[in-house]
């Protein structure tokens, strides 16, 4: 069973920028796709991003696009999700997931069987 670990996020103000990082350990990491979630007060979680297991294939919901960006360095058993000119909006707790599949990036929660605890992130205005 993979162990994520999710970090980076926090405070900053509307304009502002973010790198959220996941650290995994324990499994089979590289050979996955993986997904960041959110999920903000009240909301149910919603896709952010996804990336195959080589990073070769990248999938960002539409309404981020143009200002959030996925990565991952398989050597070090991380994926990032880089944030701009975040809004108030963005606010929510932030996950990291391992997909089941290698390079086919789902949208749905329920296609990840690993998760992370979440990293939350506040966007002030």
């Amino acid at each position: 069973q993979v162990h994520l670990v999710e970090s980076g996020g926090g405070l900053v103000q509307t304009g502002g920028s973010l790198i959220l990082s996941c650290a995994a350990s324990g499994g089979s990491f590289s050979d996955n796709a993986m997904g960041w979630f959110r999920q903000a007060p009240g909301k149910e979680r919603e896709f952010v991003a996804g990336i195959s297991w080589s990073g070769a294939i990248t999938n960002v919901a539409n309404p981020l696009r143009g200002r959030f960006t996925i990565s991952r360095d398989n050597a070090k058993n991380a994926v990032y999700l880089h944030m701009i000119t975040l809004k108030p909006e963005d606010t929510g707790v932030y996950y990291c997931a391992l997909s089941r599949s290698r390079n086919r990036i789902p949208e749905r929660a329920e296609d990840y069987n690993s998760w992370g605890q979440g990293t939350q992130v506040t966007v002030s205005w």
